[in-house]
């Protein structure tokens, strides 16, 4: 019987532990107790939506549908840089260059800002990795933005990343500038194109694709343009070269002028100091002489 009585006890005392323990663990889940978040870094999601774009790229009969169908995408926050990766590269891929793409580009741009703000940036890191693609996928993604600029999609002051100079620019990254600016001097007319070039209020965005701090790389802009068929471009760089001699020798000038008077004031300075010390020297020797009188 005293067998029976602990068993029961210790029954009794383990199910009461277990209410316990529900009821700690409960209390604690209501009174926001720790609770552990599984974090994905396997970028299912991200890959899950890349899967879609891409199938409703290549199963949308024309550009108006495509961009029916992307808009019905449920996207979050910042996850339209998606769209715009996945819609470079399938353009990248193909083996000539589709307006398809373009036009589908061009009407994101005009529905909404942030894709604006997206192929921009998208712009700048193409032209900063353009040196990985081969040829043909340079001459497609060059003639994507092509598209973009020349139906002002894309905003022109996206070019001022770059800079024509030898230092600056590779074969690709030339390469690249050529097919563009071609594609924009047929789409727009090479009066046209050499208009906006050269439009007042870009001038601070296109100082890269017209150096001229440098005499080198002014003949060298010169010289590119001219090798494309675009030396209708340099008239403005040309009337620059000529003129450059004489603005170095101002320049010069100027300078030595600056040295010179710089050197001018310094000598003041000191023999104002010599006077003063000089003064300074009589004064005391007075002042000693006068004492010696007194005495």
């Amino acid at each position: 019987s005293s067998d029976d009585s602990s068993d029961d006890s210790s029954d009794d005392s383990s199910d009461n532990s277990d209410r316990d323990g529900s009821d700690s663990s409960q209390a604690a889940a209501a009174g926001g107790g720790v609770v552990t978040q599984i974090e994905d870094r396997t970028e299912h999601d991200v890959i899950t939506l890349r899967k879609t774009i891409y199938l409703t790229i290549m199963s949308s009969v024309n550009f108006e549908e495509c961009v029916h169908k992307m808009l019905k995408i449920q996207l979050a926050p910042g996850q339209e840089t998606e769209v715009i990766t996945m819609l470079v590269e399938c353009c990248s891929q193909e083996r000539t260059y589709l307006r398809f793409y373009g036009l589908i580009g061009q009407r994101l741009c005009n529905l909404n800002r942030t894709y604006r703000e997206g192929f921009d940036m998208a712009f700048q890191q193409q032209y900063s990795t353009i040196h990985r693609y081969e040829t043909n996928k340079l001459r497609n993604v060059a003639k994507f933005f092509a598209h973009l600029l020349h139906t002002d999609a894309l905003p022109w002051e996206t070019l001022s990343c770059i800079r024509l100079t030898e230092e600056e620019t590779t074969a690709s990254s030339r390469i690249f500038i050529k097919i563009m600016f071609q594609e924009l001097a047929e789409f727009m007319g090479l009066r046209k194109f050499n208009a906006r070039l050269h439009d007042p209020m870009y001038t601070e965005h296109f100082g890269g694709l017209f150096p001229k701090e440098n005499p080198r790389d002014t003949r060298m802009a010169i010289n590119f343009y001219t090798a494309i068929g675009l030396g209708a471009l340099t008239d403005d760089l040309r009337e620059h070269l000529k003129k450059a001699p004489k603005l170095i020798m101002q320049q010069k000038l100027a300078a030595l002028k600056d040295d010179s008077s710089s050197s001018d004031s310094d000598s003041d300075s000191d023999s104002d100091s010599s006077d003063s010390d000089s003064s300074s020297d009589s004064s005391d020797s007075s002042d000693s002489s006068d004492s010696s009188d007194s005495s």
